[in-house]
């Protein structure tokens, strides 16, 4: 076919333009030209008039101007004072014209999801990210046949929920509903399957078709691109994926830290692909690894301005609020191994927004990084700082010494009534585990990565226990609480409401079990007699 060499051609010409192009500015050139860009673009809106962006836009000295003069913005302030207008039909609020289209956020801190306007602008700035990150694949030496092959997309449904006059969804769901004509071909599934809303029912779909695609490429969620394989394997009695995929050799993922699926995802892929992380988030795409790195980095280019605040107590309170604090650190003032809040300004109305997510750079120079949790995801009852990082990197290294299935994991934390404080972890896994092993297994790794964690044990944080659980268990509670589906991931901390519901929940199943248990003794009993 002439496709193949085609499109690797495209590839190759595009990959040497990004990297030449990223290459010959400074870090902080290039993202006070973003920056400089979307204060032009928003100069008229009523955001803009509210912060004179008139009167600065072209300053040499354009951050000073923005911070000052631009306080820092979280969601429920910005709903309130621009997005809710946005949100029912006004044009020019924050962005100019107006925005049709709003993401669901998968809501894993609070129990509701927020609205996120996605301009076409944000759209536009995505597929330019995607663009960037397959035309790293140029770098591997490719046999032209795999330019041929198709990509898979495991997301949200494109069918969108009409409100007033804007329509709302799963970001996932509108990006793949705004797919280039060109590329339909390459992707996969069709459009039809594509908009059922339904999650287990797009499985089932997908699944009936597999057979008849070439998959080179997935993208998805892992907790859920882990259950549609599986699907297959049990539907058509398969050893491994590549029986009916032969061509795979990319596995695209985001949403969550992966490190606790790489052991379940090289039993299914023995290996033979390549992980790429991605970092897209409801607010924008942020960040991707090439496909000759080892880590994300940071997307500095396609319309989003970042800032970065310390994450720590003189900055935050024990409860990850934001303290009373209006200044933070550009591109160029960040210094590696210290974990930041992220700031983000975006082409789609944002202005220093705070995400919610913290980061810590690995390497400036190329601006890798990794995610380390959440500003509201860590457990610090008495002291112990125990971020999601710690909690992830933990739980990954023993399963992958132990050779552990795990899928899923989450921690609440509790006090005594005598005033001590407790962790309890719930473990999904559909192997057999040892929950007392894995239990001193994984408090000793503990202490080894976090030193208050290792002196709160010896003092007020007297119990650390787990249990170990079914993984549908984890799927159907969030099927409960209406976060099923692509987008949405199990919280790795659970907090407030949403600990007691799921406190509640397994409860009821071990009650539920308990009757079950005592039923099928008594039928054997009757049996027996």
């Amino acid at each position: 076919m002439i496709v193949g060499p085609i499109v690797k051609g495209a590839t190759q010409f595009a990959h040497k333009q990004n990297t030449k192009n990223l290459e010959s500015e400074s870090h902080q050139a290039i993202q006070q030209r973003v920056l400089k860009d979307i204060l032009s673009y928003s100069k008229q809106t009523e955001f803009g008039k509210d912060h004179n962006f008139q009167n600065f836009y072209k300053s040499n000295q354009l951050e000073n101007y923005f911070a000052k003069s631009v306080p820092i913005f979280q969601y429920d302030y910005m709903y309130k004072k621009y997005w809710h207008k946005t949100l029912n039909g006004v044009s020019d609020v924050s962005w100019p014209g107006k925005i049709s289209n709003f993401a669901l956020t998968s809501g894993t801190t609070n129990a509701s999801s927020k609205r996120i306007p996605v301009s076409d602008e944000m759209v536009k700035s995505i597929r330019k990210t995607c663009m960037r990150q397959l035309s790293s694949l140029s770098e591997l030496k490719l046999p032209v046949s795999f330019f041929e092959k198709e990509v898979l997309f495991v997301g949200g449904s494109t069918n969108l929920t009409k409100v007033n006059t804007q329509f709302e969804g799963d970001l996932s769901g509108i990006l793949t509903g705004k797919v280039p004509s060109w590329l339909n071909p390459f992707t996969k599934p069709s459009k039809k399957i594509r908009a059922i809303a339904d999650w287990d029912e797009k499985l089932n779909r997908i699944v009936d078709m597999a057979p008849k695609w070439d998959i080179g490429i997935i993208c998805g969620v892992p907790s859920w691109v882990q259950i549609l394989i599986n699907k297959i394997l049990d539907r058509y009695q398969l050893n491994s994926i590549f029986e009916i995929w032969p061509n795979i050799r990319f596995y695209i993922h985001g949403g969550v830290q992966f490190d606790p699926y790489i052991n379940s995802f090289n039993r299914l892929f023995n290996e033979k692909v390549i992980y790429l992380d991605t970092y897209l988030a409801s607010e924008g795409f942020f960040g991707y690894q090439s496909s000759t790195s080892t880590q994300l980095k940071l997307n500095i280019k396609d319309g989003t301005y970042y800032e970065f605040i310390p994450f720590n107590l003189d900055h935050f309170d024990k409860d990850g609020n934001l303290r009373e604090y209006n200044s933070a650190l550009t591109i160029s003032e960040v210094k590696e191994n210290t974990t930041y809040a992220l700031l983000i300004t975006t082409n789609s109305g944002a202005f220093r927004y705070l995400l919610g997510d913290t980061i810590q750079f690995t390497n400036l120079k190329d601006l890798s990084f990794k995610i380390t949790g959440r500003t509201k995801h860590f457990l610090s009852l008495c002291g112990e700082h125990l971020s999601v990082d710690n909690m992830t990197e933990a739980i990954s290294s023993i399963a992958y010494e132990k050779n552990l299935r795990i899928d899923e994991f989450a921690v609440v934390g509790g006090t005594f009534e005598d005033g001590n404080f407790y962790h309890k972890w719930y473990i999904a896994s559909n192997s057999p585990i040892n929950s007392v092993s894995l239990k001193h297994e994984l408090d000793e790794k503990l202490c080894e990565l976090n030193a208050d964690y290792k002196v709160e044990r010896l003092f007020t944080l007297k119990l650390m226990e787990i249990e170990v659980l079914p993984t549908s268990v984890f799927y159907d509670f969030l099927k409960l609480i209406d976060k099923y589906g692509s987008q949405h991931k199990f919280p790795r901390v659970l907090k407030g409401q949403l600990a007691l519901d799921w406190e509640r929940y397994i409860a009821i199943i071990e009650e539920e079990n308990a009757k079950m248990a005592v039923k099928w003794q008594s039928e054997i009993k009757k049996k027996e007699s």
